[in-house]
């Protein structure tokens, strides 16, 4: 069965409220309380949205993460009433795509999660056109292949990298940000600018934003640590350096 958004949180009061405000708004919802049954709801439906708390009772909502990150690629929300900075990078280093602390506004999740679905839907079925209208044949024609630099190369017929003849997967969000990045290469991409045009979301935070620069960059880059794709213009934003091969 298909459904738009799914609740994992231990605390049952909050699972069934917020569920059931999303279903008054037509976003088909459903709610589990436990890590395995977490996996047992995914491995027979598809969900477009994950809302997942850290706490789970005796296992953590980080490990879960973990564990659904092998093999699904849907946006995780972490939702919890941690609010350091450290709960907060972690979540989002292991894969979670934005945090929300507890309390919540009902109305503020509901938008927030609306605008992730639509995104990700929108995404989707941009995917599935474009790989029922490839070739059969196996060469992809160089127009569809950005240089992003030596030997590296995004695909924007099947939203991945081509990184020394293999193939690297691209999370929907980060094939937007390295296109972006590409058809403004050479100037600064200002971090509102992301927001706005990229993101198209005003309550993702600049920490959630540089998490996923991180991971483009493992993807790109030789040295994570001194990046040479793309540059931190501190306080300002970001740059993809113009070196010749876009052309």
């Amino acid at each position: 069965m298909n459904y738009q958004c799914l609740m994992i949180d231990d605390d049952i009061t909050i699972a069934e409220n917020t569920t059931e405000y999303f279903n008054l708004f037509d976003i088909k919802t459903a709610y589990v309380t436990g890590y395995e049954e977490a996996l047992a709801f995914l491995s027979e439906n598809t969900v477009s949205l994950l809302l997942l708390d850290i706490n789970l009772g005796e296992k953590s909502g980080y490990d879960l993460c973990k564990e659904i990150r092998k093999q699904f690629d849907m946006p995780i929300l972490f939702i919890s009433a941690r609010t350091s900075d450290n709960d907060i990078l972690a979540a989002l280093h292991i894969g979670g795509d934005d945090y929300i602390t507890k309390p919540f506004s009902l109305n503020i999740l509901l938008a927030k999660a609306a605008a992730i679905i639509k995104r990700y839907e929108s995404a989707a079925e941009a995917v599935k056109a474009a790989s029922a209208a490839l070739p059969e044949s196996p060469e992809m024609p160089l127009s569809q292949r950005i240089p992003v630099s030596a030997e590296i190369y995004l695909d924007t017929a099947q939203h991945k990298l081509i990184r020394g003849g293999e193939s690297v997967p691209l999370k929907a969000m980060e094939y937007k940000m390295l296109l972006y990045l590409l058809e403004h290469r050479g100037r600064v991409v200002t971090k509102d600018e992301f927001l706005q045009n990229v993101w198209q979301d005003t309550f993702v935070g600049e920490g959630t934003l540089a998490v996923h620069i991180r991971h483009l960059r493992e993807k790109i880059e030789q040295d994570v640590n001194a990046p040479a794709v793309i540059k931190t213009i501190w306080g300002v934003g970001y740059l993809m350096e113009d070196t010749g091969e876009s052309n």
